[in-house]
C-alpha cells in the first residue's frame, strides 16, 4: 500500500507499463493488497531505469494501475493514464471474420494523431498462418502477417469468427491459437471484439476476471467459461490489461476507450469526430436488446392482453384485466405466468417500457407526455424505470437513437 508519504518507484520509460506517469485521485478507497500476476510483475520490473513518483492519496494496485482504471462503458475512470507510447496494434484475425470489426480497429486507431499530425499507432493485420483469410462476407482477404506481429505489439485485439472453433465449442484454445499466444510479451495489453471473448477465456486470461460479450452468447460463454465474471449489460470492460466488448458497434466504444486512455480525452475526440460517432455512449448493451412477449393465438389470456396494449396510457389493475377474460384474479394470474412467462404487473411494466422507447426513439414528444402516454404517470417514474431496466435517462436514450451525430458533428 502506497500512503502520502511513501515515494513508490514506477518505470520511467518502459512501453508496457501501465504506471508511466504520476497518479492521483481522491476517490479510490483503500484495501488489502492483491497478488500480482506474473504477467504483471514482468511487466512492471521490464525496465532499469526508475524514477520516483509521489502518489496524493492511500492506493492499492492488484495489477498495474488496474484498481484505478477497471470500469464500464457506464462509469468512465478518472485514472486512465497514458500508457507511455502503446503505439503498435496487432489484429489476430481467424477464418470467418467480420470486415466491419477489422476495418473499425484499423480506421479508429489509424486515425489517432499527435498534435504534429504524426500518427499515434502503427496497426497489423496477422493470422494464424499468412495468406488468404474468409471473412463473413462475400471476399476473402489477404493477411500478410504470421503470429510473429503478435510478440512485437503493445496491443492484440481479437475479433470475432463467424466460423466457431474450439474455443466456442470445446471451452479450449486450439494447438496453433495456443502457439500464437506464447508469442505475446508479458505485460501486453490484449483486447476483444464481441465473441473474439471466447479466445481470451480460452487462454486463461479472463480466469476470476469480468468481461462481457454479445447478448446473444452470453449463456453459451457462461457454459464453457464459468470462472469468469460475464456482465452482459455493459458496452464494455476494462480489467487493466484485459478488455472486452459486447458487439460489433461496441468495439467502436471500446477502441475510443484505449485512445482515450493512451493520449487523452482530445485525441479520443477527434477520433469520433473524423469517424462521425459519440465519443462516448451512455448505458449498456440492454438498451439495444427487444423483450417481445409470445402470444399464442390459443392463449386464454390473449384478448386481456391485446386490451391492455390499447390503453397502456391508463391506471389498470389484475382485477380489470382478468374480468377481460371472465376469471378470477387468481386463475388469470396463473395462466398468466404459464403462458407469458412473467407475472400480469412484470409484463404491463415491460410493455410500457416498449412504449416510452419507441416514443423517444420516433417522436419528439416530451419525456412528460411520453411517460403519461405510457402510463408511467410521470416523468421521474420513468426515469426510474428506463434507469433500473437500461441503465440510461430518457434523453440519454433518445440521443443515443435520435440526436447522437449532433454531439460530434461540427456546428455549421
Amino acid at each position: 500500500m502506497f500512503t502520502e508519504t511513501a515515494t513508490p518507484m514506477a518505470a520511467r520509460d518502459q512501453p508496457n507499463s501501465w504506471c508511466s506517469g504520476v497518479m492521483s485521485s481522491p476517490a479510490v478507497v483503500a484495501q488489502a493488497p492483491a497478488p500480482m500476476t506474473t504477467s504483471a510483475v514482468t511487466a512492471a520490473t521490464h525496465q532499469a531505469r526508475w524514477m520516483p513518483v509521489r502518489v496524493a492519496v492511500s492506493i492499492v494496485m492488484p495489477r498495474p494501475c488496474a484498481a484505478a482504471r477497471r470500469g464500464t462503458s457506464g462509469l468512465m475512470a478518472n485514472m486512465c493514464k497514458n500508457r507511455a507510447m502503446a503505439g503498435r496494434v496487432a489484429v489476430l484475425v481467424r477464418h470467418g471474420v467480420m470486415p466491419m470489426e477489422l476495418g473499425l480497429v484499423h480506421q479508429l486507431f489509424g486515425r489517432a494523431l499527435s498534435p504534429a499530425g504524426e500518427p499515434l499507432y502503427e496497426v497489423v493485420t496477422c493470422a494464424l498462418v499468412p495468406g488468404m483469410v474468409r471473412t463473413d462476407a462475400d471476399f476473402p482477404i489477404h493477411v500478410a502477417h504470421g503470429p510473429e506481429a503478435l510478440a512485437e505489439a503493445d496491443t492484440v485485439i481479437v475479433p470475432a469468427s463467424h466460423e466457431p472453433d474450439e474455443t466456442e465449442t470445446e471451452g479450449r484454445l486450439g494447438a496453433e491459437l495456443a502457439a500464437a499466444f506464447a508469442l505475446i510479451r508479458p505485460g501486453t495489453r490484449i483486447a476483444s471484439i464481441c465473441t473474439g471473448v471466447f479466445v481470451l477465456a480460452a487462454a486463461g486470461l479472463l480466469d476470476g476476471r469480468r468481461a462481457t460479450t454479445h447478448w446473444r452468447s452470453c449463456d453459451q460463454f457462461r457454459r464453457l467459461y464459468p470462472t469468469v465474471r460475464l456482465d452482459p449489460d455493459v458496452l464494455y470492460t476494462d480489467d487493466g490489461d484485459v478488455l472486452t466488448s459486447a458487439g460489433e458497434a461496441s468495439g467502436i466504444d471500446l477502441c475510443l476507450h484505449m485512445i482515450r486512455c493512451d493520449h487523452g480525452a482530445a485525441v479520443a475526440n477527434e477520433v469520433a469526430r473524423a469517424t462521425v460517432v459519440p465519443p462516448h455512449r451512455d448505458g449498456g448493451q440492454a438498451q439495444y436488446i427487444r423483450r417481445p412477449m409470445p402470444e399464442p393465438q390459443s392463449a386464454s389470456t390473449a384478448q386481456a392482453r391485446a386490451w391492455a396494449l390499447e390503453h397502456l396510457d391508463r391506471p389498470l389493475t389484475l382485477r380489470e384485466l382478468a374480468a377481460r377474460e371472465s376469471m378470477s384474479v387468481r386463475t388469470f394470474t396463473r395462466r398468466f405466468r404459464d403462458e407469458v412467462g412473467v407475472s400480469p404487473l412484470q409484463w404491463l411494466t415491460q410493455q410500457r417500457i416498449e412504449r416510452a422507447r419507441q416514443l423517444l426513439e420516433e417522436t419528439d414528444l416530451s419525456v412528460d407526455r411520453i411517460a403519461a402516454d405510457a402510463g408511467f404517470g410521470t416523468a421521474a417514474s420513468l426515469r426510474q424505470h428506463l434507469q433500473a431496466t437500461l441503465g440510461v435517462s430518457p434523453s440519454a436514450y433518445r440521443g443515443t437513437f435520435r440526436g447522437t451525430l449532433a454531439a460530434v458533428l461540427p456546428p455549421g
